[in-house]
């Protein structure tokens, strides 16, 4: 009667026609060794990146088009949600083993060595310079980027919402202007009572004007924070 094929005990049969059993041990460890030094390189050259190149040459043959992105693709993104567009060099946050393995693939895939690699991120997970998910790319050139990985949770879905008013000075005078609005609407009988005079309705409008225009220089200038369309490819925290 025929017995069935074991491919498992096929492939250990094949692999010891050109190892001795002796040398199996050192055999898997070279696998580990290598798999180490492969890791390790890929690590060093994000934490540092750039280091000698901002362009990498790719396989058109071999490049997925959903991965290509421009710059001014990237821009409205992280004015929109005020995010950052930065060297890897600054992002403080850690690298799922994903990462490595779609890098070190790529380079196989493209024969290449990548550099210059960007992230985009909320400030939060960024080495500063004092003065919620990351995405990685590579820079293709003439303003093109590369997405290798993109990892940890969504964006809040209201995050566009919550920083629409800093995304620059029209959209904060806009604020303050519907917020002083709604802040005469809903106080001006507290304060006049049953009187609609226009006069007095327009003074309390300017009254909460100065005073959210004064407060927000005031929170402004002690945290030194600028408008997202300024800040978005800036390695500093704070306003120079």
């Amino acid at each position: 009667m025929l017995k069935s094929i074991d491919l498992h005990k096929k492939l250990i049969v094949e692999r010891e026609k050109n190892l001795h059993s002796n040398n199996i041990i050192e055999w898997v460890q070279s696998i580990f060794n290598e798999i180490t030094v492969t890791n390790k390189s890929v690590l060093e050259r994000l934490s540092a990146s750039p280091i000698n190149k901002n362009v990498n040459t790719f396989n058109i043959d071999e490049v997925d088009t959903n991965a290509i992105f421009h710059i001014s693709h990237i821009e409205k993104i992280c004015i929109n949600y005020r995010l950052r567009f930065l060297d890897t060099k600054y992002f403080k946050g850690s690298y799922p083993e994903i990462v490595v393995d779609k890098i070190t693939t790529l380079e196989k895939k493209h024969q290449t060595i990548l550099d210059g690699f960007k992230i985009i991120a909320p400030s939060k997970l960024f080495r500063l310079d004092k003065a919620d998910d990351p995405l990685l790319f590579a820079p293709m050139g003439n303003g093109y980027y590369y997405l290798i990985h993109k990892w940890g949770t969504d964006l809040h879905p209201l995050r566009k919402i919550k920083y629409w008013g800093v995304k620059n000075v029209e959209n904060l005078g806009i604020s303050i202007f519907l917020l002083s609005l709604l802040s005469t609407i809903l106080t001006k009988n507290l304060i006049y009572g049953d009187t609609n005079h226009v006069g007095y309705l327009f003074m309390l409008f300017l009254f909460y004007v100065k005073g959210y225009v004064g407060m927000l220089f005031l929170l402004g200038a002690s945290s030194g924070k600028n408008f997202s369309e300024y800040c978005w490819l800036s390695k500093y925290d704070k306003i120079t």
